[in-house]
């Protein structure tokens, strides 16, 4: 909750409201941190032009409120647009809002959306995702994404970047990113020997990696090494070898001034042409699709 309202209390135009369903003038949170001055929902007058919810612990519990959704579900037909924050979809799906639309929340979590509401068309890749008037997003600091992407469509990029700016954020990351890094996960490897591979990858991409050169760095038989891949990382070593140079060649794409063959040359690819079909193969878009979504002001090449 408080880095959506941190975005929009940043940018001149927006009032923002803090409401409460209980009827307190202290919105209490999961960290023990209270929100004062909250407004309790029954006493606010008037069409609300974006409505927030926000997750948290409980909010995927399962069991909600029905008044509450109730209010959810008149407020939203009220606003301009709604959105959910983490786990705030649960709230959302429970009051009817996500029938038949695309919505996500934080991945682990989202198989059990798509489990509780089978209606609700469950993405599990994107940080956030926009379906008609409805936003949903996946985690906390995906919330605080979505909240400068609306800044933006209110204002414009150069206001979303500077709000980005004033809140120390790395860049501004586009809804499609993936909010599950296959490299964050491969950090964390039961393996030790997989773990240390993984690094000697990164620093080897540029080089022929088989199989067998793969097996031989870690010090097992070309088989043994496959099926301990497949174990670890539910991918055989080709496929991994694939994900790590797409993974390293998109952040090459976001934070660099490279064209697409340079980034091609760098992560080991044989071509730029050979780099579009692992794209595609890998992630279900090109390179240079990838380049004309996520990096802004630059030509994909």
């Amino acid at each position: 909750m408080a880095g959506p309202l941190e975005v929009f209390a940043s940018v001149a135009g927006y009032e923002v409201v803090v409401g409460s369903w209980d009827g307190s003038r202290s919105l209490a949170t999961s960290r023990n941190v209270a929100f004062t001055n909250a407004v309790p929902l029954k006493e606010l007058k008037g069409p609300i032009d974006t409505l927030v919810v926000a997750g948290g612990p409980g909010a995927e519990s399962g069991i909600y409120d029905s008044s509450y959704l109730a209010w959810i579900a008149e407020a939203a037909g009220c606003s301009r647009r709604v959105a959910a924050i983490c786990t705030g979809a649960f709230q959302l799906a429970a009051a009817g809002l996500l029938d038949a639309k695309e919505a996500v929340t934080h991945w682990d979590f989202c198989d059990r959306l798509a489990r509780e509401f089978p209606k609700v068309i469950v993405k599990p890749d994107p940080i956030y995702l926009r379906d008609g008037a409805i936003y949903t997003s996946a985690g906390i600091t995906a919330g605080i994404d979505l909240s400068i992407a609306l800044v933006e469509e209110d204002h414009g990029h150069k206001v979303a970047l500077e709000v980005a700016r004033k809140l120390v954020m790395f860049l501004v990351r586009p809804g499609g990113q993936a909010q599950y890094s296959h490299m964050l996960s491969h950090q964390a490897l039961n393996s030790q020997p997989l773990r240390e591979l993984h690094v000697w990858m990164l620093e080897h991409l540029r080089e022929n990696l088989t199989v067998e050169r793969l097996a031989e760095q870690i010090g097992m038989s070309a088989r043994h090494f496959t099926r301990v891949c497949l174990r670890e990382t539910k991918m055989n070593p080709g496929q991994f070898v694939d994900r790590m140079r797409v993974e390293a060649a998109q952040q090459m794409i976001d934070s660099s001034s490279m064209g697409l063959k340079q980034v091609a040359d760098a992560c080991g690819f044989q071509s730029a042409e050979s780099m579009r079909r692992t794209f595609l193969r890998v992630i279900g878009i090109t390179a240079g699709e990838y380049t004309r979504r996520f990096k802004r002001g630059v030509e994909a090449g």
